[in-house]
């Protein structure tokens, strides 16, 4: 190894290092601080997008529902939280990066990534920022973040396209919700209007679905990497991935502290509004926040299989 050259290929997991192997779950660290990810692998399958007519609080977007197939993922067991999401905003790690060589990880300029500009307000609201999730971005922050994460660790990330949202989160279920039909036991799952209290808490702090991952439904909304079209599952016949071609609207899934049961359900579905941006006052409106916005953040996934450079691009450019 040489000395302006450095290889992560070690991840902590159960208090043991080891190499991670193809299929397993593991510990991503960040590197340069003492900030730890949970990545759950996810095995790839067929699912049901969409939910039946006939499910209390079913919408005319979440029909049709489609067969899609999946493949394998890893995706974080939580939310993004300020304690990682901050170290992209200040970038006061990236002196602590360094070229990737090993032909296994992805190589990427780090000071050619953008980086989001300092709110002019606080973004948490006063709600807390330890271990709390990271609110108020705009879809192409959380993808520029996910970039900056892939050229730090020299693995690829990027956000969740809306039908590995899905999968995930129904984690194997058909039902409105990953834990069942009945929204009376969603307070034992997920923070929403009925017990928030009125502010986001901290992640991981409710009972995970069946596949591990906390807060899939409510605490904060989650960005995906599509673009949002109500009639999307009636055009297509297999839907992947509907790549945004214009900044408004974008999909966002999961419901929020300020929601009510019907939108934390698996299915549910939303689009980015322009008056989540009604109290910036720059001109143009930043393209980094959304100041209206402290109900959403997002969670990263990493493909299992490496996408061409082509591919990674564009899965990280958006409008």
């Amino acid at each position: 190894m040489t000395s302006n050259k450095y290889f992560v290929a070690v991840f902590l997991f159960a208090g043991l290092h080891f190499n991670v192997a193809q299929e397993e779950s593991y510990r991503l660290q960040l590197p340069g601080t003492s900030e730890e990810l949970e990545m759950i692998f996810i095995e790839g399958g067929e699912f049901l997008i969409g939910s039946p007519n006939t499910e209390i609080g079913h919408q005319e977007d979440e029909s049709p529902q489609k067969t899609i197939k999946i493949k394998s993922f890893w995706i974080a067991s939580t939310e993004t939280t300020w304690n990682l999401y901050q170290h992209f905003v200040d970038r006061d790690i990236d002196k602590d990066y360094v070229e990737k060589q090993d032909e296994k990880l992805i190589s990427l300029n780090i000071d050619a990534i953008s980086g989001a500009t300092t709110p002019y307000v606080d973004m948490s609201f006063g709600m807390g920022t330890n271990n709390f999730p990271a609110v108020g971005m705009t879809q192409k922050a959380a993808i520029q973040f996910t970039k900056w994460l892939s050229a730090l660790t020299g693995n690829y990330y990027r956000l969740p396209t809306e039908a590995e949202w899905e999968y995930a989160c129904r984690a194997g279920t058909q039902t409105a919700y990953s834990h069942g039909d009945d929204s009376s036991d969603l307070h034992e799952y997920a923070w929403f209007e009925g017990n928030s209290k009125g502010k986001y808490h901290k992640v991981g702090q409710m009972k995970p679905n069946p596949w591990g991952l906390y807060d899939m439904h409510g605490n904060v909304a989650e960005w995906t990497l599509d673009q949002y079209d109500p009639d999307i599952y009636k055009k297509l016949n297999r839907i992947k991935w509907n790549k945004p071609r214009k900044t408004y609207p974008k999909s966002v899934r999961g419901g929020s502290w300020i929601d009510n049961e019907k939108h934390l359900r698996s299915a549910a579905r939303r689009g980015s509004d322009p008056q989540w941006k009604k109290r910036d006052p720059q001109l143009p409106k930043s393209e980094w926040w959304h100041t209206d916005a402290p109900f959403l953040g997002f969670r990263i996934v990493r493909p299992h299989q490496t996408p061409s450079e082509k591919e990674q691009e564009n899965f990280w450019t958006t409008k």
